[in-house]
């Protein structure tokens, strides 16, 4: 039964089914009230009328009935109908005795014989006369006879007369109530989910015309809560497609020249093999500029997968950075001969991924490498939740330092160099997952130094305990102080209108 109520509520709308169950409730708490009521009040009204038969009974029992028993000590039918009652004897052996000239007699019973047989207590019921009207009857014993009960009995017409009205009364403004808590309940149902309305078609809205635009609701509370996270789910949503097709430009603009060269050089080299138009040493010279642009193109898609990879792909866990930026100098040495690395690490921990923090460590002191002179030294020093690598390099100018993090952006100077553009911008991308910043600088010696912030701790212990719950994936981390140079950009983040230079 109860399925068959569930099943038949959710074929409605959500509106419908709350004004439904709305008024179902208020239904039975109106029918649960009413009879309450009218049981409570029959029962108030039982319990009157019989403490007062039975007071009524016992003075009677006393005087003047004990004194004569056959005549009822000389009661009349009209004094009884004065009274309103009716009165009747019983003995122990079942004989009945009633007023002389009462026309219509209490049907008596088992209770009231077993009233006189105890001669204790008192007896209470509705019953009814020989003529058929309804009675309340309540039985005492005579005390002063010992075989003998005293029943007296009062029409039940007036107290029936007071509960059918009184249940007519609670019938009418039940089922006026019934019907108010409707009409309310459909106002209430209709007011209160309109935001959810709103939201459903917003929801409707973006599923049809794909547009990432964020709705405006006029709510509270749950409904509120539940559409500022739908905002915030269509601003992530807007924002990962922008990236997207900006990736998706740069890397067709970025992936044009290279292709465009490669393709040069190998119809030179296919009309070369029907022609032999080319000498020895010019295939040589493009078939080693083949090659490097093959190795180029190879780093550049690595660079753009690394670079399109979804942060919730990562896994975090609790890391001693220390090993991180040992590992990424291992495998820099080896590209970094004849260069001084001045190490100092001094214990700090995070919760990231080893692998994407190794990442851009690497690209950091890949940086260094590319830009150090002969003989010169990098300072790599990880203090606090600091990490700074730095080089004696040319550094970098104030006019690329504001777009050095953007993706495919190179200067100036870096133009005649290897590289894709993209190293310093997944730095960043990296950083800003982890919940940190990166910043770019002059060092000491002149050259460039970068700057990395991280949320950790110095020890494991405080890492691993228990903080207040958060949302974002990694801890947060403390904006980076002001510097007199402009704010670094950040990998995703909108490039500049003018004053950009691109890899032609």
């Amino acid at each position: 039964m109860v399925r068959r109520i569930r099943a038949w509520l959710r074929a409605f709308p959500l509106q419908r089914r709350v004004a439904y169950l709305t008024t179902i409730a208020v239904a039975l708490a109106v029918a649960v009230t009413s009879v309450a009521g009218y049981v409570t009040l029959r029962i108030s009204l039982y319990r009157a009328l019989d403490a007062e038969l039975v007071e009524t009974a016992t003075s009677l029992a006393v005087v003047p009935v004990a004194q004569d028993i056959r005549t009822l000590g000389g009661l009349t039918g009209r004094a009884l109908r004065a009274g309103n009652v009716s009165v009747a004897a019983i003995r122990t052996d079942g004989e009945i005795f009633y007023v002389p000239d009462e026309l219509d007699h209490l049907v008596l019973g088992p209770k009231e014989l077993a009233v006189a047989r105890l001669q204790s207590g008192y007896s209470a019921r509705s019953g009814v006369t020989t003529g058929g009207a309804e009675y309340r009857i309540v039985a005492v014993p005579i005390t002063d006879l010992g075989n003998y009960a005293l029943v007296l009995g009062r029409p039940l017409q007036p107290t029936n007369d007071i509960l059918s009205s009184l249940w007519l009364v609670l019938i009418i403004f039940g089922v006026g109530g019934v019907i108010i808590a409707a009409v309310v309940g459909a106002y209430v149902a209709r007011s209160s989910l309109r935001p959810v309305r709103e939201l459903s078609a917003a929801v409707e809205h973006v599923s049809v015309t794909r547009e990432l635009t964020p709705i405006t609701i006029k709510a509270s509370g749950d409904i509120a809560v539940l559409a500022e996270s739908f905002n915030q789910m269509l601003r992530s949503l807007a924002s990962s497609r922008q990236r997207q097709a900006r990736l998706i430009a740069d890397a067709g603009h970025e992936l044009r020249t290279p292709l465009t060269s490669l393709r040069t050089n190998i119809e030179l080299l296919a009309a070369d093999a029907t022609s032999g138009m080319l000498k020895q040493h010019d295939r040589i010279d493009i078939l080693a500029d083949v090659k490097a642009q093959l190795v180029e193109f190879t780093a550049l898609i690595g660079d753009l997968v690394e670079l399109a990879r979804d942060e919730t792909a990562a896994t975090p866990e609790p890391l001693d950075f220390r090993n991180v930026v040992n590992a990424a100098l291992d495998r820099v040495r080896l590209r970094g001969h004849g260069l001084l690395f001045d190490v100092e690490l001094n214990p700090f921990y995070v919760v990231g991924d080893s692998d994407m923090l190794e990442r851009a460590v690497t690209n950091l002191l890949d940086n260094a490498v590319k830009w150090s002179p002969p003989g010169g030294t990098i300072r790599v020093q990880l203090e606090g939740d600091r990490l700074r690598v730095a080089d004696q390099g040319p550094g970098i100018s104030e006019a690329d330092r504001p777009y050095i993090f953007d993706r495919f952006y190179r200067g100036d100077a870096a133009r005649q160099t290897p590289g894709t553009g993209l190293g310093l911008s997944i730095v960043a991308q990296t950083i800003a997952q982890h919940g940190g910043w990166v910043r770019a600088g002059r060092s000491a010696q002149g050259g460039a130094e970068f700057t990395v912030q991280l949320p950790g701790a110095t020890s494991l212990e405080e890492l691993t305990q228990p903080e207040q719950p958060s949302t974002s994936t990694y801890p947060a981390a403390t904006p980076p102080p002001a510097a007199p140079s402009p704010a670094p950009q950040r990998a995703g983040s909108p490039l500049a209108e003018t004053g950009r230079k691109r890899q032609g």
